[in-house]
């Protein structure tokens, strides 16, 4: 067991014993207990009220957070100290939005300029092609359609944030997005679109990337043709971002089109940095602006809230109570807005890569279980596809539900339908419906019959509700998510800066592509199942 890093599931037992014998029934309806687990940040309302807690295991969850010490840990990373301990990297991603801060930034002086700059320079890059004057950077005469190349960090943000805020989006230019190897979506894509009007943006902090650098290149042929092959004219269509500018320059981005990537930034942190290029030609600087806004309120929150009404920090104790106490190994991710269709992918990495580790930074086991594994799609439609295991189901799955509370279209009968079934869904999950009940609606059933239509209840869930989907609300929605995964890597003991888990498929990879190709003789040994699949797929290759 690491020293200093509690076991949460005997350190709360007691609590977990006293609440089992108590149903989410009982605990709702008092109005203190509400008030403890409700609250609001500007446009942002966190309800915990449905989660399996009350206030005394609450006061020992925020306890044990105080004797960690996080405030201290939160201040280092605020302050740019190498937080990221088994890369000795800085973790900064909140000093890319601290300019819309009300707090003074403690990161260096040094970091905040570059930061700055880089703001400004796309600033100019984005008034330029939404005012038509792109040709006075050297980009193509006209701009019709943007599409971003990375993977992970450098696609979910971006992807995200661009479907999210469609309603801001400026009608000058269309946003696509390029991410996987499976050449299907590059074949379609430029089938659709003209390469004389395409503006591409790499994204890829090393660019050596292979998903990003081979659909890079089927672009860059793609332009190529329609130039004859004029690497001059096809170099105008194409910006890169990435700490590598020998590299991204070698490739063919011109010096002036690159934009920096920062060793201080991890990728699933980087929507605030030049990785949200595409989302600030989508909906303008001001919008761009807005969301880094919206993010520096949360981080100005989470700096200065004490934890009894700190959003990130009762986000984590509810998650380290599901996960480690109750034993819950999964949570659901349910926004009601197709515009968030993509928050639970995004939330996946971000959580999931940061905190599905099992050692500690010394090297020793966590000693209890981490990450959950974070899953979801939008509601309605989720409630016709698994909110019957959840309801019925012999495990227990807690979800966050997210609504918002005005819509950006005028269709306010579907929207009251929308809302109503998420906050019918959180009650259900809590209340339940019991066999009496069940047998009271329909006695001709039988007992039978009402067990099949009992409902147990008791099963939790958070709520957050967003006053309307906002490029301010949005940072500060993603913002909390991004302090609340902080805090539990602080509370298991782990760094949730790294990702050395995503390395290893990687280089196998890269040791199988020549021996599946037939082109080289010196590949490594790879193990008997791999061999085999390797030889089936040559065999039967057409």
């Amino acid at each position: 067991m690491p020293v200093n890093v509690p076991t949460y599931a005997s350190l709360f037992a007691e609590h977990a014993r006293r609440l089992s014998q108590t149903h989410l029934r009982t605990l709702i309806p008092d109005p203190a207990r509400g008030a403890r687990l409700r609250h609001r940040d500007g446009p942002l309302l966190l309800d915990l009220s449905r989660q399996k807690l009350d206030v005394p295991a609450l006061d020992a969850l925020g306890a044990q957070l105080e004797a960690s010490g996080w405030q201290a840990a939160r201040d280092a990373m605020f302050a740019g100290d190498a937080i990221n301990t088994s890369e000795g990297r800085a973790v900064l991603h909140t000093a890319l939005r601290a300019g819309g801060s009300a707090m003074p930034s403690p990161a260096p002086v040094g970091a905040r300029r570059d930061i700055e700059a880089t703001l400004e320079r796309i600033a100019e890059l984005v008034d330029a092609i939404h005012d038509g004057r792109q040709e006075a950077l050297g980009l193509p005469g006209t701009v019709t359609d943007v599409v971003n190349i990375g993977i992970g960090g450098s696609d979910l943000g971006p992807r995200l944030a661009v479907a999210a805020l469609a309603p801001f989006r400026t009608p000058r230019v269309r946003s696509h997005f390029l991410t996987n190897v499976d050449g299907q979506a590059a074949y379609d894509l430029i089938r659709a679109l003209d390469p004389r009007t395409t503006l591409v943006v790499m994204v890829s902090k090393t660019f050596t990337t292979q998903e990003t650098l081979l659909n890079g290149n089927v672009l860059r042929g793609w332009i190529g043709e329609a130039y004859g092959g004029d690497e001059r004219a096809v170099a105008r269509h194409f910006l890169a971002v990435s700490a590598n500018t020998e590299v991204a320059g070698g490739w063919g981005v011109p010096l002036r089109q690159i934009f920096p990537m920062w060793d201080f930034v991890g990728g699933r942190y980087s929507l605030w940095s030049a990785v949200g290029l595409s989302l600030a030609l989508a909906i303008g600087m001001p919008g761009f602006r807005a969301v880094l806004a919206g993010g520096a309120r949360m981080d100005d929150h989470f700096r200065s809230a004490p934890w009894q009404e700190n959003l990130p920090a009762l986000l984590a104790l509810t998650e380290i109570w599901n996960r480690d106490v109750l034993g819950y190994p999964s949570r659901a991710v349910v926004p009601y807005a197709d515009l968030l269709a993509d928050l639970p992918s995004y939330l996946q990495q971000l959580e999931m890569e940061s905190l599905g580790k099992s050692v500690t930074p010394q090297g020793a086991p966590v000693g209890q279980p981490t990450v959950p594994v974070v899953w979801g799609s939008v509601g309605t439609n989720a409630q016709h596809a698994y909110f019957q295991a959840l309801h019925q189901g012999t495990e227990v799955v807690p979800l966050d539900l997210i609504g918002i509370v005005n819509p950006a279209h005028p269709l306010h009968g579907n929207h009251d339908a929308l809302l109503s079934n998420l906050l019918a869904q959180a009650a259900a999950l809590a209340l339940g419906k019991t066999t009496e009940e069940a047998l009271a609606e329909n006695p001709a059933g039988g007992p039978a019959l009402a067990a099949q239509r009992t409902f147990p209840g008791d099963r939790p869930s958070s709520v957050i509700l967003l006053d309307a989907l906002t490029p301010e609300s949005l940072g500060a929605l993603i913002a909390l998510y991004e302090h609340k995964v902080f805090l539990l890597g602080h509370l298991w003991g782990i760094n949730a800066f790294d990702q050395w888990g995503v390395e290893l498929g990687k280089s196998i990879a890269r040791q199988i592509l020549p021996a599946l190709r037939g082109e080289a003789s010196d590949v490594p040994p790879l193990d008997a199942a791999t061999c085999a699949l390797i030889d089936e797929i040559r065999q039967r290759r057409t």
